[in-house]
């Protein structure tokens, strides 16, 4: 015999709790636990009625092999942007969802801008561009600015879910873009604009438009001030795609990293510059993260980032100067602070160097952020380089992760970062030892600890 049993399940993290609470247990967000009836069975023990075979129906398309199932319908079409299209994997499906998430002012609604102009340019139809945020007006005016101005271009700023639905019905678009989804409004479904429910019915309403008409459809999404998407986190299985818009508001780079890709590689970085007239990808960015000086100053080096697969040459400064303050100065810009105390320690104890002393500045060039600890060869480079005035050699790299006892570390991806270095002018490389195969036109050095590497990296 079943009776009914209340718990509270959580919109965002599905935890269930027997008692109502205000803030969910499992992820910590506020006023997302709902009530619901489920069956338990009296005694604790599984109760036959709930457990029995599902009636069977009659299936809406039969099962077919694999190798009949046709392919094509799937295929990538470009949108014309090639940055965009490199972490999209070639193009946006007919049919898929892209979910672009980003911090306002990013630039979001610049470069979708760019995309439906290249999109209707390119002879691949209509483009539908939903604005919710914007009036007609605004979106028109930054059109105007960007030149992205085209006849199949369809631009409504509407905020109702069925009246956008309207729209793809009249207007009959093979790519939709709505600008933003925390704007729409879904009338059967509850709560407020924005909130979990209404954003989950939005989007599920989108997907299945998408899939019934094979519509590409690219949404815009919020982000929390961690950097996380605003809403639920079932937004993100919904969707196909899930593409992160980042950028330093100081800085003209953007960059859109991959996060989720369910038709190619999720780990594809685009990056993009910020100018008065729009948006324009960056085939080459690696120009950007490089200081073009004549001749080498100390207290700089250069290094070869992996982000996602993309090998990008970075410059790494260093400014050792005595203190006038109790405790010295650490002032880290675009690297990880906790790995710089690490290396300015293994410096102290086995290159001897005293810097405990004095304030260490360290920066990237061009806002550019190292996180990987591939970057601590040349970190330290550049700081042995600051306190002994050596510069380092003309057109070397270092490649490498410090360890604890000073010995040097192989990375991945040593021969795509040596070949990249290669390719833009630089002959020499400090590498692990073992780093695997390497290009033939590149001369690699292989240093085992951080004594090697200071002697063949700085000049005599």
């Amino acid at each position: 015999m079943a009776k009914t049993r209340v718990s509270f399940r959580c919109n965002e993290c599905s935890h269930s709790t027997p008692k109502w609470a205000g803030r969910c247990p499992g992820c910590g967000n506020w006023g997302t636990l709902q009530e619901r009836a489920e069956l338990a069975a009296v005694g604790g023990g599984p109760d036959r009625a709930t457990t029995r075979m599902p009636v069977a129906l009659l299936p809406s398309s039969p099962a077919v092999p694999l190798t009949t199932i046709d392919a094509t319908a799937t295929r990538a079409v470009p949108t014309g942007v090639g940055e965009l299209d490199r972490v999209l994997g070639g193009g946006i499906v007919p049919g898929a969802v892209v979910l672009l998430a980003g911090e306002p002012g990013a630039g979001k609604s610049t470069l979708l801008l760019e995309v439906v102009h290249r999109w209707a340019i390119g002879g691949r139809g209509r483009a539908l561009y939903i604005t919710g945020e914007e009036s007609a007006g605004q979106v028109r005016l930054r059109a105007e600015r960007t030149g992205t101005v085209h006849e199949d271009v369809l631009l409504a700023a509407e905020s109702d879910l069925a009246t956008v639905v309207g729209h793809v019905d009249h207007t009959a678009p093979s790519l939709l873009v709505v600008d933003s989804v925390q704007t729409m409004l879904a009338q059967d479904a509850d709560g407020v604009t924005g909130g979990t429910t209404q954003v989950r019915a939005v989007t599920a309403a989108l997907t299945a438009l998408a899939k019934a008409r094979g519509i590409a459809v690219l949404l815009v999404g919020h982000v929390t001030k961690d950097g996380a998407v605003a809403g639920p986190r079932t937004l993100e299985h919904l969707v196909d795609v899930v593409l992160h818009f980042e950028g330093d508001k100081n800085s003209t780079l953007r960059m859109v990293r991959g996060v989720k890709n369910r038709f190619g590689a999720a780990d594809e970085v685009g990056c993009f510059e910020m100018r008065d007239d729009g948006i324009a990808g960056i085939a080459d960015p690696s120009g950007l993260f490089l200081h073009h000086r004549d001749g080498t100053v100390p207290g700089t080096a250069v290094t070869v980032t992996m982000d996602g697969k993309r090998p990008l040459l970075g410059e790494l400064q260093a400014l050792v100067v005595e203190s006038a303050l109790p405790s010295p100065r650490r002032a880290v810009s675009g690297l990880d602070s906790s790995r710089v105390a690490m290396v300015l320690a293994v410096l102290e104890r086995h290159a001897g160097l005293k810097i405990g002393k004095n304030d260490v500045y360290v920066a990237t060039v061009g806002g550019m952020r190292v996180t990987e600890p591939a970057s601590d060869l040349a970190l330290a480079l550049a700081v042995a380089s600051a306190v002994s005035g050596r510069p380092v050699r003309d057109g070397t790299v270092a490649i490498g992760e410090l360890g604890l006892a000073g010995e040097v570390r192989r990375v991945t991806g040593a021969g795509r970062r040596i070949a990249e270095a290669a390719r833009l002018g630089f002959p020499t490389a400090l590498v692990p030892p073992d780093s695997g195969r390497l290009p033939a036109a590149t001369r690699a050095v292989e240093v085992s600890d951080l004594a090697a590497a200071l002697e063949s990296g700085l000049r005599t």
